[in-house]
């Protein structure tokens, strides 16, 4: 069977998702992983909702920030997840972005030690060590997750980090069990991704093939090719104007992200981001999506497995989301 996941984010109600996460199991995808983007909608609370209503599928952060939760807290509610389903629990984590961590009072310094710290400290504590770390950033004394009425063992959570930039590509090389790449981009993107992914790897004296690669893949499908485009065409609108590292790997010409930052910014409202629509340009869409009838998406899919990713993680934008989930079924 060919590995295939579900990204949801903020686009359909949590029951909607809970659904869409018990119909994703029934056809064989292996996972579900939930965003936490802009300040819309936290990943925690969908994460148990969707853990909750699922035996098998795998649950995963796809990603939040290391910045704004405490070290310890951070761990608790991953040991707390994984209470709730054991084994099925990932931790994505990501260094964020600007201008929305600053507006919110984050000055994200160093982002690769503090990423380090953060992955660091949280392992220790989830292999249920009592810890004492005092790091640029983290500042422990004698911590623990002090389990009374449980599970004591040490907790399997594999650390993911969601890169974008190829420093925090070699960081994930070097220390992370996976790297969540982001979408919105090329397929060809991949090609520098795994090259510095690599380069940590080697560094970690390990292979390329030993760190998982799932990829976020925007998937709006439609049995009308154009009705596809329109529904994608929606969020990479907003993410050009509001998401510069996400604008800049995508490979979108400055002259179209300076038109849609022109009408509109964060927040947004419907109607800027419908009037912005129009400076983005089909064949854009095509590039950096998989948006199409079924077989066009299949094909788009495939492009990024060929050129590194090891599971697709599958965000849908088109208004038939079971279609989607059954365009990619395994069973």
């Amino acid at each position: 069977m060919e590995r295939v996941a579900l990204y949801l984010q903020d686009k359909h109600e949590i029951r909607e998702g809970m659904q869409y996460a018990q119909y994703a199991e029934s056809r064989g995808f292996e996972a579900v992983w939930q965003a936490e983007s802009r300040l819309v909608r936290d990943a925690i609370v969908p994460m148990a909702a969707f853990a909750a209503v699922t035996n098998k599928l795998k649950v995963g952060s796809g990603v939040i920030n290391n910045w704004t939760r405490n070290i310890g807290l951070l761990a608790a509610t991953f040991l707390t997840l994984d209470d709730l389903a054991p084994n099925r629990v990932i931790c994505g984590l990501g260094a964020w972005w600007d201008p929305l961590a600053k507006n919110v009072g984050i000055t994200r310094r160093k982002p690769m030690l503090a990423m380090r710290e953060t992955i660091e400290v949280m392992r220790r504590l989830l292999r249920m060590e009592r810890v004492t770390f005092h790091g640029e950033f983290h500042n422990v004394e004698g911590i623990e997750l002090d389990v009374v009425h449980g599970r004591r063992e040490p907790r399997n959570v594999p650390m993911y980090i969601g890169a974008t930039h190829m420093g925090m590509m070699e960081l994930a090389g070097e220390i992370a069990d996976g790297v969540v790449l982001n979408y919105c981009v090329p397929p060809e993107y991949n090609h520098a991704a795994l090259k510095h992914l690599e380069i940590g790897a080697k560094r970690a004296g390990r292979e390329l093939g030993e760190i998982d690669r799932p990829q976020l893949v925007v998937c709006s499908v439609d049995r009308d090719h154009q009705r596809a485009i329109e529904a994608a065409k929606e969020l990479i609108t907003q993410y050009l104007a509001q998401q510069p590292h996400i604008a800049e790997a995508s490979g979108t010409p400055p002259e179209t992200v300076k038109q849609v930052q022109s009408i509109l910014g964060w927040p947004a409202t419907k109607e800027q981001i419908h009037a912005a629509m129009q400076f983005v340009p089909d064949d854009l869409i095509e590039r950096i999506t998989a948006s199409g009838t079924p077989d066009e998406v299949k094909k788009k899919v495939d492009e990024y497995k060929r050129n590194g990713c090891t599971c697709p993680i599958l965000y849908p934008l088109g208004e038939d989301v079971k279609l989607m989930i059954d365009t990619f079924a395994q069973n």
